[in-house]
């Protein structure tokens, strides 16, 4: 079975949404490799419609290209929407038909390397709390950054986590790597 992991910049606040206006001043030489890492086996990509369109009017153009373009721009890329329609014009882009766990659960089951969620928090957060979320990496940088979109809400249900992986890089991000606890 495919494993489906997420990894997600956060504050010590837990804010997710839009990293780039606060984690810059604290990307070490520490998270190139780890981000590195997480993408190494990844072939394929989960993402929701908010991540699509920002990435789909940014990543193409060459000139962007930091390394990741390399990555982001060929693989596979599967977005969840209820608003958008196909077909998607980024290069191996297809909208998710039907519901967005049981396509998950068929994918889990084919063939290939690991599938990533990039950014999209709700996907996510439906995905974690549907129990297809095999890991979560959440890289806490040290910086309380005020308003913006939280990974979790109050009214979630509570959800017991086992930390499979840690490590502090040298500028102080918290590398943190957690699993669904199996009770």
């Amino acid at each position: 079975m495919r494993k489906v992991t997420s990894s997600l910049f956060s504050s010590v606040d837990g804010v997710v949404e839009s990293p780039n206006l606060w984690q810059f001043d604290h990307f070490d030489e520490d998270m190139g490799p780890a981000m590195e890492a997480a993408l190494a086996d990844m072939d394929t990509v989960l993402m929701g419609r908010k991540t699509y369109e920002q990435w789909a009017g940014y990543w193409p153009d060459p000139a962007h290209d930091d390394g990741f373009g390399d990555f982001i721009n060929p693989v596979r890329k599967y977005v969840a929407s209820r608003t958008l329609d196909g077909p998607l014009e980024w290069e191996n882009s297809s909208l998710i038909e039907g519901g967005l766990e049981d396509f998950v659960t068929a994918l889990r089951g084919s063939e290939g390397g690991t599938i990533g969620i990039q950014g999209s928090i709700s996907v996510v957060r439906q995905l974690l709390f549907a129990g297809l979320l095999d890991e979560l990496t959440l890289m806490v940088h040290p910086v309380v950054a005020g308003g913006g979109e939280r990974l979790f809400r109050p009214e979630d249900p509570t959800t017991r986590l086992e930390l499979k992986s840690s490590r502090i890089t040298s500028s102080g991000n918290a590398l943190l790597t957690y699993a669904r606890r199996a009770d």
